[in-house]
């Protein structure tokens, strides 16, 4: 929600300052997952114009284009006078980052079982790290917007 909508002034190119940003718990897991697993920078994005319903969504930098949505959607580019997006680290979006559980790790733990086995276990750890992800969304978040760095509320989603 920005302050233009809640009748405060607003600031900006086409908008008011933003006070709060709403993602996806299941979009923070991923965009930290693809961070963590790749040397792809996942981000949240908020695309402009900014509105009270407007959601962070997942973003790869490095292609310039959006992650595709469940649904098969996909946010394009922007206008050429529009304010710039802003990207959201998803570390920034987690208390504790806790570490991905990586396949050797696994594999160590349950060393007699076989490959089937192992890879359900995996499975499950990873989810389980999913979760702890999705669980520990914070409240706020520091952004830098229109040069400035801003306290913004986080609403999680899911």
């Amino acid at each position: 929600m920005t302050d233009e909508e809640a009748g405060g002034p607003a600031e900006g190119a086409g908008g008011g300052r933003i006070r709060s940003i709403a993602v996806h718990r299941e979009d923070v897991a991923s965009a930290l997952e693809a961070t963590l697993r790749s040397d792809r920078e996942v981000v949240l994005r908020v695309t402009p114009p900014f509105s009270g319903r407007m959601r962070a969504r997942l973003h790869a930098i490095d292609t310039g284009t959006e992650v595709a949505e469940a649904d098969g959607s996909e946010t394009s580019g922007r206008d050429g006078d529009s304010p710039t997006p802003i990207h959201v680290d998803p570390r920034d979006l987690v208390a504790e980052v806790p570490p991905y559980p990586e396949v050797d790790e696994t594999a160590a733990a349950h060393p007699d079982a076989d490959v089937e086995t192992r890879r359900e276990r995996h499975a499950e750890a990873v989810e389980g790290w999913r979760e702890r992800v999705s669980g520990s969304i914070v409240d706020a978040v520091e952004l830098e917007v229109d040069g400035e760095t801003r306290a913004v509320d986080v609403t999680a989603l899911g």
